[in-house]
């Protein structure tokens, strides 16, 4: 074999690890970015749920607030 041919053969080699190397990277970071994309789903479902219930719970405050103080009116009358 020539020099020519086994230094081509050689990159050849070199070329095809290097790929392999590059497609096992990206799926790793492929499977890396869905679990980031699911836990980001998670935490936003947890988010809008603890503002539903933040909601709730001002508007109940607001109710018991607004009921203490008719009953300190009417204490006071």
């Amino acid at each position: 074999m020539s020099r020519a041919a086994t230094a081509k053969d050689r990159v050849d080699s070199a070329l095809s690890r290097l790929e392999s190397m590059v497609d096992e990277r990206l799926r790793i970071e492929r499977e890396h970015s869905e679990a980031l994309a699911a836990r980001l789903a998670k935490v936003e479902a947890e988010h809008e749920e603890l503002k539903r219930v933040a909601v709730e719970v001002e508007a109940r405050l607001e109710r018991a607030m607004e009921y203490i103080r008719s009953l300190l009116a009417a204490d006071q009358s």
